[in-house]
């Protein structure tokens, strides 16, 4: 049935976050008139040219897409279109001014957090790199800055689960966000929501992150190394170098557990490797020992930490950099 009171709008956004929000939006018959996505980008060592997941949902329903390097040089064909709203869910580049006037009832951003903590590019990898014990989604009407804009909803998510990855609560801080959505926009297009500010004061912030921040720092605790692990994958992966024959080779960790330490002080210097248990690989933190449970050396397939010794059983004793 066609929902009489679905608005006008355009959707932005970029990754599967986005995408999961976009589907749930058309499948409630809150379609958009246009879909503003990045354009292709080459992925994988064989530059494989590959699209947004955004993309890939507007294609499925026949929506209209376009492309853009920089969001300013659609004005015009955004104000042509006169929407009511702008949806935006984890696009990726700020919005001037002169976009953000366009709609009759402004833009609405779907920000996974409880804003205004974790504001920035980054909010899901740093709740879990962080071991919050709670985190939500929080609907704001867009201004100027990067995720400043004024609350118009917000909902809590506990993580009972301590364990969580990066792929899992994103897919459930989605579909929070998307039902969340749902109830929100014809409330707020019918005046029945009052925003309210930010509290600036408790703002904390995040960053865009790139390949070094995947680099593993063996004097971290075990816990955060094994956070950073969920919190980094699949980017941008969590890695070591295991110096051998005179050269290091990359190895990107994909499962850990912790084993706590009962001694004093540390078994051994920062990275070095034991033989644990099950016939996994240890390896000394600067507190506790990271259990790997899964691994991939670079070019290689991903393996269990029990298969991989048993054709590299030379790699303990080594200390990992």
């Amino acid at each position: 049935m066609e929902n009489k009171t679905s608005p006008k709008f355009i959707f932005l956004g970029n990754p599967e976050f986005g995408a999961i929000i976009l589907e749930k939006l058309i499948e409630e018959d809150y379609k958009p008139t246009l879909v503003i996505t990045n354009p292709d980008k080459p992925v994988g060592r064989k530059k494989i040219l590959t699209s947004p997941p955004v993309k890939l949902i507007a294609q499925k329903y026949n929506i209209p897409i376009t492309q853009p390097e920089r969001i300013i040089t659609l004005k015009e064909q955004l104000q042509n279109i006169d929407p009511d709203l702008i949806i935006v869910a984890a696009f990726g580049q700020i919005l001037p001014k002169e976009i953000l006037e366009i709609p009759k009832y402004g833009c609405l951003n779907i920000h996974p957090s409880l804003l205004p903590r974790w504001q920035g590019a980054s909010p899901i990898q740093f709740t879990i790199l962080y071991g919050d014990g709670e985190t939500g989604v929080t609907i704001i009407l867009m201004d100027e800055k990067m995720d400043h804009g004024q609350i118009i909803s917000n909902i809590k998510y506990p993580i009972s689960d301590i364990k969580i990855t990066y792929k899992e609560l994103e897919k459930d801080l989605a579909k929070l966000g998307a039902e969340l959505l749902i109830k929100v926009i014809p409330e707020w297009i019918n005046g029945k929501i009052k925003p309210r500010p930010q509290d600036e004061s408790e703002a904390t912030f995040t960053k865009i992150l790139d390949r070094e921040d995947g680099k593993i720092d063996w004097r971290k605790s075990a816990q955060d190394i094994e956070r950073q692990i969920r919190a980094f994958d699949p980017w941008p992966g969590s890695y070591c170098f295991w110096p051998e024959d005179g050269r290091k080779k990359r190895m990107i960790i994909l499962k850990a557990n912790v084993l706590e330490q009962k001694s004093h002080g540390p078994f051994g210097v920062e990275g070095k490797t034991f033989l644990a248990p099950n016939s996994r690989i240890a390896v000394q933190a600067g507190k506790d020992f990271l259990i790997i449970e899964e691994l991939q050396m670079e070019g290689a397939k991903p393996t269990t930490s029990e298969e991989f010794l048993k054709g590299n059983l030379d790699l303990i004793g080594y200390t990992l950099e």
